[in-house]
């Protein structure tokens, strides 16, 4: 029987490291991206594995930059050939993971606490991270006419976008570190932490019922926005600044019987961030365009500059890290301690890198056998 806790977690740590900026979803998984992807189609070209379509998830925040930038290039659409692309855009996790269990998706860029989440409630069977695609993008922000340094975060009022997910998990692991008593499931104790979704923090933080929040971009830079201060940035607390923010997913069932076409969307998603690398205000650009093309909205320039600089895109799914934050959850007393053997398969990555002169990547230990 899963304790209370993990219960909790399961509805809460699905919800995803990067939680939503925008209301994207209009039904029960999510909704449609706008695309033009049959224009982008070559002529001539011919269907991968004979499909009709690939349906790729991803949500409406900068740190899922690969599949907004690949998505607006057409880079998704120009491997897949006559195979169309079509999207399904997410607001959280368990939707996500949700359409991937069901069909509705066969790849989606996540956050790596649904991953685990839907990885271990499945028992290992319905998923396999296959790549990474960013790294950081997380702060805490503050109030700094209340909190003017990290001690002073003791008795304060702290939102995370929700229980479990992966910066509450975080924000917990590091209230620990201070030496500070917190319950996980209440949130209360020597810090308050209070779960907020992220598309209220900004109004929350305006209104004074929370001091600050450990969020992700571009959350925090919006924070920033309407006076908040960086007290302090993830990526400090981590070997080399460097931890797994998003990750691309693909159901088992797919993988296995259409290769190719999983294959096919790898090498986008590595062309893509080779662009995105050598372009970085024209892909800063795209990916704002296809924000406001999926939700109606672009984020404004004080808000989309701060947040890009913040977040790395890699190939890397940095999997020693995500090892490292099942095993805060579990610190946490949020998570039963999970068996991630085989949570990844980097098998068809690693053949796209190799192919295009690119360093390979590591599972840590966690690979398919």
């Amino acid at each position: 029987m899963r304790s209370t806790r993990s219960k909790l977690l399961s509805r809460g740590i699905a919800a995803a490291v990067t939680l939503p900026l925008l209301a994207l979803a209009a039904c029960s998984y999510g909704s449609e991206a706008k695309d033009d992807t049959k224009a982008k189609v070559a002529a001539g070209s011919e269907k991968i594995d004979g499909l009709d379509s690939v349906k790729i998830g991803y949500f409406g925040n900068l740190t899922h930059a690969t599949a907004l930038v690949a998505n607006q290039k057409g880079y998704f659409q120009k491997e897949l050939g006559a195979t169309e692309a079509k999207y399904q855009t997410f607001n959280a996790g368990p939707s996500e993971i949700e359409a991937l269990n069901s069909g509705s998706i066969d790849i989606g860029w996540i956050g790596p606490s649904p991953a685990i989440n839907g990885f271990t409630k499945s028992k290992g069977t319905n998923l396999r991270i296959i790549g990474g695609s960013a790294s950081g993008g997380v702060k805490l922000v503050v109030n700094p006419k209340k909190i003017k340094s990290l001690k002073d975060v003791k008795g304060k009022k702290i939102a995370t976008p929700q229980l479990g997910n992966t910066q509450d998990v975080a924000f917990l692991n590091w209230i620990a570190d201070q030496g500070w008593n917190v319950d996980a499931n209440s949130g209360k104790g020597d810090v308050s932490v209070v779960r907020t979704d992220n598309k209220i923090t900004p109004d929350a933080y305006k209104s004074g019922s929370i001091d600050g929040a450990w969020v992700p971009e571009p959350t925090a830079s919006k924070l920033v926005a309407e006076g908040g201060k960086v007290l302090l940035d993830e990526s400090t607390l981590w070997p080399d600044k460097k931890f797994v923010i998003t990750n691309i997913i693909v159901s088992q069932k797919f993988l296995k019987e259409h290769p190719k076409a999983v294959e096919a969307v790898l090498k986008a998603s590595v062309e893509t961030n080779k662009w995105i690398s050598a372009n970085p205000d024209e892909a800063k650009a795209a990916a704002n365009k296809q924000l406001e093309a999926d939700s109606g909205k672009a984020l404004p320039a004080d808000v989309l500059d701060p947040a890009w600089k913040s977040i790395q895109i890699t190939n890397d799914p940095l999997a020693s890290t995500l090892n490292t934050e099942a095993a805060h959850a579990v610190k946490a007393g949020l998570l039963e301690k999970p068996d991630l053997s085989g949570i990844y398969d980097l098998t068809l990555l690693n053949k796209v890198l190799k192919a295009d002169d690119e360093s390979t990547v590591d599972d840590a230990g966690l690979g398919v056998k």
